[in-house]
C-alpha cells in the first residue's frame, strides 16, 4: 500500500485565488538573499577626503560678495584662455568693538588658463601686487600633483601647499605639505556601496601643534549624510536630501568645543531652466541667497544678498560674467 506522502508530492502547487500559481516560498528567499548580497571586492571609489562635505557646502556656503563684479574670459583656442576681472565694493577691517568697520575697496584681476586633460595651470595676478596660481597634473594615472600659492608683498604672509593624491580601486589617499612646516595625511576607505570611512593627521612645525581627524560619509541616489570630528574640538555634521534632480535642501551643525560655539544652518539649491537659486539662513540670524541667471549664451548675470540681523551688517551684490 502505497503512502499518502507518495501521492500528494505529484500534485501541482496550490493556485492563487487569481488563478495564478504561488511561487515556492524558496525561491522568493533565494532572491532576496541574491539581492543583499554585496560585492565588497568591487566597491566604489569615494570621493576625496577635504569634499567629503561639499553637496552641503554647495548650497550653505555660496560665493557671496558686496559691491560689483564683472568678469571676461576670452578663449584663444581649445587649451588656452585670458580673464580679466573687474571689482567694486567694500572690505571689512578686523576691530575689537562689535561695530563692523568698512573701507571702499577696487581692484583688477588679470588671469591665463591652460586646461588639459593632464594638466591643468591657472594664474591671477591683482593690481595690488597678489599673485595666485594653481597647478593640476597627472603624473600617473592614479597619481595627481596640486600645487597652490598664494603670493604677497607684506611679509610672512605669502602661502604654499603641495598635495600628492593617489586614487586607488576603492580608497584614496593624499599627502600634504606647506610652509610653516605643515604635514598632512589623510585617508579615505569605502567600506560598503554607500558608506566610507576616514581619518586625517596634520603636524604644525612652527606652532608645535599636531591633530588627528574622522570623517564618515553616507550617500545614495536621495541623500548624502556627512560627519567630520577632530582632537582640535571642532564636531561637523551636514545632511543634504536631493527632493528631485532640480531641487535639495541641506543642514548642518558646526559645534566648537573650545569656545562653546554651536552653529546650525539650512539651505537650499534649486536649478531652474534659465537659473539657479541657492541660500540659506542660520541660527545667528544670518540669512543669505546667491542667484545665477543665464542671459544668452555666455552671459551670466549674478545677484548676491546677505542680512546679518545679529551684527546689523548688510551686503548687496551685482555682478555680470561674459565668456565660458
Amino acid at each position: 500500500m502505497g503512502s499518502s506522502f507518495s501521492h500528494a508530492a505529484d500534485l501541482p502547487p496550490p493556485s492563487s485565488p487569481a488563478g495564478g500559481v504561488y511561487p515556492p516560498q524558496d525561491s522568493k528567499e533565494s532572491e532576496a538573499k541574491t539581492e543583499e548580497k554585496v560585492d565588497y571586492l568591487n566597491l566604489p571609489c569615494p570621493i576625496p577626503y577635504e569634499e567629503i562635505q561639499r553637496e552641503a557646502l554647495m548650497s550653505l556656503k555660496p560665493e557671496l560678495f558686496e559691491g560689483l563684479r564683472f568678469d571676461f574670459t576670452k578663449g584663444l583656442n581649445q587649451k588656452f584662455s585670458l580673464s580679466h576681472s573687474v571689482f567694486m565694493g567694500s572690505m571689512e577691517i578686523p576691530s575689537q568693538s562689535k561695530d563692523i568697520i568698512k573701507v571702499p575697496t577696487a581692484h583688477y584681476e588679470f588671469g591665463a588658463n591652460f586646461l588639459d586633460p593632464k594638466l591643468m595651470l591657472v594664474g591671477r595676478i591683482l593690481t595690488d601686487g597678489r599673485l595666485n596660481a594653481r597647478v593640476k597634473c597627472d603624473l600617473t594615472e592614479n597619481l595627481t600633483l596640486k600645487v597652490n600659492a598664494q603670493i604677497q608683498n607684506e611679509p610672512h604672509f605669502s602661502q604654499g601647499t603641495f598635495n600628492f593624491d593617489y586614487k586607488g580601486k576603492d580608497f584614496r589617499s593624499q599627502f600634504q605639505m606647506g610652509n610653516g612646516a605643515f604635514y598632512g595625511l589623510n585617508y579615505i576607505q569605502s567600506v560598503s556601496p554607500h558608506l566610507s570611512l576616514g581619518t586625517e593627521a596634520f603636524w604644525l612645525g612652527h606652532q608645535r601643534k599636531s591633530g588627528i581627524g574622522f570623517a564618515a560619509r553616507y550617500n545614495t541616489d536621495k541623500m548624502v549624510a556627512a560627519g567630520q570630528i577632530a582632537n582640535t574640538g571642532i564636531l561637523a555634521l551636514s545632511y543634504v536630501q536631493k527632493i528631485s534632480e532640480k531641487v535639495s535642501l541641506a543642514s548642518d551643525l558646526i559645534y566648537n568645543h573650545m569656545t562653546r560655539d554651536i552653529t546650525s544652518s539650512f539651505g537650499y539649491d534649486y536649478i531652474l531652466r534659465q537659473c539657479r537659486l541657492r541660500g540659506k539662513i542660520d541660527s545667528n540670524g544670518c540669512v543669505a541667497a546667491f542667484l545665477e541667471e543665464r542671459l544668452n549664451m555666455g552671459v551670466n548675470f549674478i545677484l548676491s544678498a546677505e542680512i546679518d540681523h545679529a551684527k546689523k551688517d548688510y551686503k548687496f551684490g551685482l555682478g555680470l560674467i561674459l565668456g565660458e
